[in-house]
């Protein structure tokens, strides 16, 4: 197929894609080391009437851990630290882990260490709100529970990449930021990537954005410090086609730390990057989610080709965008997303699954006859809509999954497999 018309159908799709899920942010398609297409929409900031463009910074989230994961192969490149060792080689004394857990558990997700990132406990959209305090949130979060027994299962969890970023500045005696970007960011004219610790003021950054009430608004405050390692940095469609080139032709690194790099370990995960089979070659891709932020990178190093999809509202599944575009350039047909038809539903009908499931996390109110799934310490109130049967979908946000708010043969409606406890907010 010629260039123009893959561009043409590259615009067609994902102009359609992002015009019907009103997408904010910035794509980019990257084939033989020229731009074979790229668009930005919607707002970086919208209070001010600033448009997102080609240069505009975005959180990129958990796509963060391939540069902490490149950043320690840097250090095991100088013979500062074994990926096979001990991981409490590397770390302060006062700051270990349960022994066993090598530096490669932590690379490839299996430590066994606890996942703090759930609904139960409280640091998540709670505590992650509060001064940061490294020992104290390693004593409290990461070392919570007895730890699973190490290397035997895969399990995505920050906790890893925290504690990677502490080895760095550990065994480097730089902080995460100094050494990211004396050693990666500077060597490769990635002048716009940077940490973001939540408080410096980032020139040309996006602010994110979620709904409230089907109304566009800013994401409430999180402390960035609590994500150093696992998903902290900034960038821009520039540095993030700077970091693959660097990649595909091996710079920075000896051939040697670039195959442990690149080995598929456990559920495909790599270092920082997870490794499949697509369109019969092989890529390499991570993604990142937060609220408000939508990040996703693929690499087909053997046919040259980068895809970045950058957002700050999270409208539209960037996953299954990017699937679509390499699709695009494989010759295949995308699949376009459907939104399914809304289905009528009383006030009646719809009060019965109004309360609270979990206390400060997990609640469903109804106003003016619609149903919202409140979240954020209750200061997102996010739109649904009937499909089915006691099945119901976000208005505003594309989604891979439904909410069924009364699973069959339940007692109690139930949201998440938790059940109503109360009629009332908690």
């Amino acid at each position: 197929m010629k260039e123009h018309d893959i561009q043409q159908r590259l615009a067609a799709f994902i102009g359609q894609e992002t015009e019907y899920w009103d997408f904010w942010g910035a794509i980019r398609i990257v084939k033989d080391g020229k731009i074979l297409w790229e668009t930005s929409r919607g707002y970086s900031c919208a209070e001010f009437g600033v448009k997102n463009t080609m240069s505009t910074r975005f959180t990129i989230a958990s796509v963060s851990k391939q540069f902490t994961a490149f950043a320690v192969m840097l250090l095991y490149d100088r013979g500062l630290l074994s990926l096979d060792e001990d991981a409490n080689a590397f770390l302060p004394e006062d700051m270990h882990i349960p022994a066993g857990i090598t530096v490669h558990d932590l690379l490839a997700h299996t430590s066994g260490l606890y996942n703090f990132y759930n609904f139960e406990d409280n640091f998540y959209i709670g505590e992650d709100r509060l001064p940061y305090d490294r020992k104290a949130f390693l004593s409290k979060w990461i070392l919570k529970q007895p730890v699973n027994v190490p290397g035997e299962s895969f399990n995505y969890n920050n906790s890893n990449y925290n504690l990677l970023a502490w080895i760095i500045e550990y065994v480097s005696k730089q902080s995460y930021a100094e050494f990211l970007c004396e050693n990666i960011f500077l060597p490769l004219g990635m002048v716009s990537t940077v940490f973001d610790d939540g408080v410096a003021v980032h020139e040309n950054k996006a602010n994110n954005y979620m709904h409230d009430y089907g109304k566009t608004v800013r994401v409430p405050y999180v402390n960035n410090l609590f994500l150093t390692g696992a998903g902290a940095l900034v960038s821009d469609c520039d540095d993030l086609q700077k970091w693959y080139e660097c990649l595909k032709q091996g710079k920075l690194l000896s051939a040697k730390a670039y195959k442990r790099y690149f080995a598929e370990n456990m559920n495909h995960y790599c270092y920082g990057l997870e490794r499949h089979d697509r369109n019969g070659v092989t890529m390499y891709a991570h993604g990142g989610d937060a609220n408000g932020i939508a990040a996703y990178t693929q690499y087909f190093f053997e046919d040259d080709i980068c895809i970045i999809i950058l957002s700050n509202n999270e409208s539209l599944n960037q996953y299954r965008l990017g699937e679509g575009v390499a699709g695009i350039l494989y010759g295949k047909e995308p699949k376009h997303a459907v939104q399914p038809e809304e289905v009528p539903v009383s006030e009646e009908d719809l009060r019965k699954f109004t309360g609270t499931y979990l206390p400060g996390k997990i609640h469903i109110e109804m106003k003016n006859g619609t149903l919202y799934l409140v979240r954020v310490n209750q200061n997102i109130h996010i739109e649904l809509y009937c499909i089915g049967p006691n099945t119901f979908i976000r208005r505003h946000e594309e989604q891979s999954y439904t909410h069924n708010l009364l699973p069959e043969g339940a007692e109690k409606p139930a949201v998440w497999g938790y059940e109503l406890i109360s009629k009332a907010f908690m």
